[in-house]
C-alpha cells in the first residue's frame, strides 16, 4: 500500500513567477484606486539600458550553463541544434 497522498504535489512557483504574481496584484490594486495615467514614453536611453541588462545576463548565463553540462550532453544539444538548422 502506498504511503502518503496519491495526489501529485502542486508545483511550487519559482522566484520569477512569484514576482509576476506580486506585480499583477499591485497593478490590479493601483488600477482600481487611480484613474488611467498617460502612457509612458519609451526613450532611446531606456532601450539602451534594457539592451545592456540583457547582454549582461547573456554573458553570465551561457558560460555558466556550458560549465555545468557534461561533454555528452553538450554534444547531444549541438546535434539537435544542427538538425534544426538543416530542417530550415
Amino acid at each position: 500500500m502506498p504511503k502518503g497522498s496519491s495526489k501529485r504535489p502542486e508545483k511550487r512557483e519559482d522566484e520569477a513567477q512569484a514576482a509576476v504574481r506580486v506585480m499583477e496584484t499591485i497593478a490590479a490594486r493601483s488600477e482600481a484606486n487611480e484613474p488611467d495615467d498617460a502612457p509612458v514614453e519609451i526613450t532611446d536611453a531606456m532601450r539602451a539600458a534594457a539592451a545592456a541588462f540583457g547582454r549582461m545576463g547573456g554573458k553570465i548565463g551561457g558560460p555558466a550553463r556550458a560549465a555545468s553540462l557534461s561533454a555528452k550532453s553538450r554534444s547531444e544539444i549541438a546535434k539537435k541544434a544542427a538538425a534544426a538548422r538543416w530542417r530550415r
